[in-house]
Formats: C-alpha cells, sequence, structure tokens
C-alpha cells in the first residue's frame, strides 16, 4: 500500500525506509578524467537525518575521486518492492572508530580480512542534499496490467508514488 507522505520530514521517513529495504546501491563518483564512475555498494547505516555510511579502503579509486569531487550519487533498486530511490549528495572520508564498531557486520571481512583492524580500513559518509523515489506498490501482474492499460488507453499508467525532497 502507497504512504503518501504528508511532509517534507514523511518525506524523508520514506526515503529512509525505501533505501533501509534495498539496502545495495550504486554509488556514482566523478573520475579524475571527468567520467561517471559507478559501483555496487552496501549501506552500512541510513540515519533519519539521511546520511548514508559505507566502509572502503583508502587506497580505493573511490576515496581518489571523491577527495577531487565529493558530489555523488546513490542510486538503490528494490525490485521486490517496486521502489526506486535516486539521492544526491556530498561525501567525505568520515573514519572514526567508534562509529566504525557501531556499523560493523561480520559479512565485512570478505572484503576487510582483519576486521576493523584492517589497514586503510575507513568510513564514507554521503550528506544528501535532495532525494526523488519512485514507490510502486502491488504485484508485479497488476503493475504489468496497468501498463498494458496505458498502451491501449494512450493515458499514463498509475505508475504509483513519486516525490522529491530536499535534504
Amino acid at each position: 500500500m502507497s504512504q503518501q507522505p504528508t511532509s517534507t520530514a514523511d518525506a524523508r521517513r520514506r526515503v529512509t525506509e525505501l533505501i533501509r529495504e534495498a539496502r545495495i546501491c550504486m554509488l556514482t563518483t566523478t573520475g579524475v578524467d571527468g567520467h561517471l564512475v559507478s559501483r555496487p555498494m552496501g549501506l552500512q547505516e541510513a540515519e533519519f537525518d539521511g546520511n548514508l555510511w559505507f566502509f572502503a579502503a583508502t587506497d580505493s579509486a573511490k576515496i581518489r575521486q571523491l577527495r577531487v569531487n565529493p558530489e555523488v550519487n546513490v542510486a538503490f533498486s528494490d525490485p521486490r518492492n517496486h521502489s526506486w530511490v535516486s539521492l544526491s549528495g556530498t561525501a567525505t572520508e568520515a573514519y572514526d572508530r567508534q562509529r566504525a564498531e557501531q556499523l560493523w557486520n561480520p559479512m565485512l571481512k570478505a572484503w576487510f580480512p582483519d576486521g576493523l583492524d584492517t589497514p586503510g580500513l575507513t568510513l564514507i559518509k554521503v550528506h544528501p542534499s535532495s532525494a526523488e523515489y519512485w514507490d510502486a506498490p502491488g504485484s508485479t501482474m497488476v503493475n504489468l496490467f496497468d501498463i498494458a492499460r496505458a498502451a491501449v488507453t494512450g493515458r499514463g499508467p498509475k505508475a504509483g508514488e513519486h516525490e522529491s525532497v530536499s535534504y
């Protein structure tokens, strides 16, 4: 069921809910040659103030890129729930041991074999400036039927909820 927001705070809460459900995203940075570069990342935490947290290695390309140009896009897709989020913001390297301990997940050992003691371990903090989301709750069959009906009638499909949110 659609949860139409009634205020900016509600819309921000809805963005947080949608990204928590999706968990995996594409983080897009700008390469030193000016081209956009995207890679999958696992979200560590989505605070209600909207900050997103990711673990990274200090010598990674993404860290080098955000040091030069901190503007990023983080895109989430959750096809199970028919929802998508595109979040634009500023990323900073923000390592804090206490924060890292709060965010740590044993699955991260696949990338950081020494855990929190992995040399060069850091955190990326993304502070959003805006987000857009699309939430089309309902079954795949209902959504496909709506698209087919729209194609026949010439009227756009009822694509669900779409909101733009400023932070």
